[in-house]
């Protein structure tokens, strides 16, 4: 099995010692992604913000993999509290068409920089 870094500056880079992404044999592994414009470096206001931008960088790692929001089969979606669910499942909701990936949506205490929002992907890259 083949293992190699997926890395974009379409997504903001990594705040710690990890990659963006791990494609390993027929899957991308994608780290979390906060949401950090990766043009400014600044972080979007708003939980609807958030989660777009968060959306949009997991997308930008999708494509940097030659994958699309199609090819995804689990996501994890981290909230600093879980009154923003239905605000974050309406933005999640317009990534997601043809099949809805496996889901799991927590609530942590807290998230790296203060983020309301992670999402995390894994996607199948095969035929």
């Amino acid at each position: 099995m083949s293992v190699n870094v997926i890395s974009t500056k379409k997504a903001p880079g990594a705040v710690g010692p990890y990659s963006q992404g791990i494609k390993a044999g027929d899957f991308l592994f994608a780290s979390g992604q906060i949401a950090i414009n990766p043009e400014s470096g600044k972080i979007a206001g708003s939980i609807t913000a958030q989660a777009e931008q968060c959306m949009k960088n997991a997308g930008a790692i999708l494509e940097a993999a030659g994958a699309s929001y199609d090819a995804v089969v689990k996501t994890t979606v981290y909230i600093s509290n879980m009154n923003f669910f239905g605000a974050v499942n309406e933005v999640y909701a317009k990534y997601f068409h043809k099949i809805l990936p496996a889901r799991s949506c927590v609530e942590v205490s807290k998230l790296p920089k203060d983020a309301m929002v992670e999402v995390e992907v894994i996607a199948y890259l095969g035929k």
